[in-house]
C-alpha cells in the first residue's frame, strides 16, 4: 500500500527509539526536548499516523493547541481506519480549546458519537457543541492539590463546575474547564449508578462568582439543607464543606470509589460528595450526633451573599446564626 509514493511499512528501529526517549522525556517534564525527537521522528516516517499523533499528544500536554490541531489533523488524515480513533478525539480537545466548533463538531462525529445536528436539525457553525452529556466529576489541579467536584458535561471536552472548590484549588462555582479525554477513577452513588472522574487539562471559561467562607450555627441538617435550596433559588450555591469534604489519598482517588464514605488519614486530594440531594449537591452526616457549628462554602456576588445569610437566620432565628465571612477565591 502507497501513501504519498511511500510504501507503509513497519516503523524503522530509529523511529522506535527516538520515541520511546521522548516518552521517557515527557514523563519527566522536559516537554521541549521530547518535542525535537518526536520531530525527528515524524521526518522519519512522515506516513505513519502515529508519528502525527504523538507530536498531537505532546502538543496537548504543552497546551499549544494550534500545534495539536495541525498535528492531530495531519494524523487523522493517515488512519486506516473510520471511526473510534484516538486521534480524532485529541483533536476534538484542541478543536474545543480554541473555539473551533465546525472541526470539534466534525471531530466527534468521525469517532462516533452523536452530535447535534445528526437528526436532522442543523447545529449553528459558531456554537459550541452541545450534547447534554450529563453528571461527571472532574479532578482540579491533577498535578498538584487535586481535588474532584461535581458538574455538569457540556461536551466530550468541557465540564461546568457545579461544586463549590476549596480555595486551595483556585476555582470557582461555575466555571468551565477543559477535560482530558480517558476516566482515571470512578465515583459510585448510593443509589448504584457510577460517575466516571476526568482530569482537569485547563480553565477554559473563568467564573465572575467569587467563592466564600462561613462558620454557621445550624441547629439541624434542616437548617444547613435551607441555606443550600436559598442560595440555589437566588442562582447561586452553598455548600456545607465539614460534611461534603473528605480526604483521600491519589491511588485511593484515581480508584472506583463509594462517593459519600472514606475517611482516615489519605492526605490528597479532596473529594465532594454525591450528587441528586437537595441543593446543588446535598450531603449526608455518617453516623454520630450532629455538630451545629459548620463550615459553609458560599457563592454568591459580594452585594448579595450578607443578605443571603441573613435572610436565612430571619427565617428561623432561634436554630440559625452566621459569622466570619471571609472571601477566599
Amino acid at each position: 500500500m502507497k501513501i504519498f509514493g511511500k510504501v507503509r511499512h513497519r516503523p524503522s528501529a530509529s523511529w522506535r527509539q527516538a520515541t520511546d526517549r521522548a516518552f521517557t522525556l515527557i514523563g519527566d517534564g522536559r516537554y521541549e526536548d521530547a518535542g525535537t525527537l518526536l520531530t525527528r521522528a515524524a521526518d522519519l516516517e512522515p506516513w505513519l499516523s502515529e508519528s502525527w499523533f504523538n507530536l498531537a499528544l505532546l502538543h496537548k500536554f504543552r497546551h499549544d493547541w494550534e500545534q495539536a490541531r495541525t498535528a492531530g489533523l495531519r494524523a487523522v488524515a493517515l488512519l486506516d481506519r473510520d471511526a473510534g480513533a484516538p486521534d480524532w478525539w485529541n483533536v476534538g480537545i484542541a478543536a474545543t480549546a480554541i473555539q473551533d466548533w465546525p472541526l470539534a463538531r466534525r471531530a466527534w462525529q468521525a469517532y462516533g458519537l452523536k452530535v447535534r445536528g445528526d437528526q436532522g436539525a442543523e447545529a449553528p457553525v459558531g456554537e459550541p457543541v452541545g450534547m447534554e452529556l450529563g453528571t461527571a466529576a472532574v479532578r482540579l489541579s491533577p498535578e498538584g492539590e487535586a481535588e474532584v467536584v461535581w458538574g455538569r458535561r457540556l461536551d466530550p471536552a468541557r465540564i461546568e463546575v457545579l461544586s463549590i472548590p476549596l480555595p486551595s484549588s483556585g476555582r470557582r462555582w461555575g466555571e468551565v474547564v477543559l477535560h482530558d479525554g480517558v476516566p482515571r477513577g470512578e465515583r459510585v452513588t448510593a443509589a448504584g449508578p457510577s460517575y466516571p472522574v476526568f482530569d482537569e487539562i485547563e480553565l477554559w471559561a473563568p467564573s465572575p462568582v467569587p467563592t466564600w467562607v462561613v462558620l454557621l450555627e445550624a441547629e439541624a441538617e434542616g437548617d444547613r439543607d435551607a441555606l443550600e435550596l436559598l442560595a440555589a433559588d437566588a442562582g447561586f450555591a452553598a455548600e456545607d464543606w465539614s460534611s461534603s469534604v473528605r480526604l483521600l489519598c491519589r491511588a485511593c482517588s484515581e480508584s472506583r470509589m463509594p462517593s459519600d464514605e472514606g475517611e482516615g488519614d489519605h492526605l490528597d486530594p479532596h473529594d465532594h460528595s454525591e450528587p441528586g440531594h437537595p441543593g446543588p449537591l446535598g450531603h449526608r452526616t455518617a453516623g454520630g450526633l450532629w455538630v451545629a457549628e459548620r463550615e459553609c462554602g458560599l457563592a454568591a456576588p459580594a452585594g448579595l451573599v450578607r443578605g443571603l445569610l441573613d435572610g436565612w437566620v430571619a427565617d428561623s432565628p432561634d436554630t440559625r446564626a452566621w459569622r466570619d465571612l471571609e472571601e477566599v477565591c
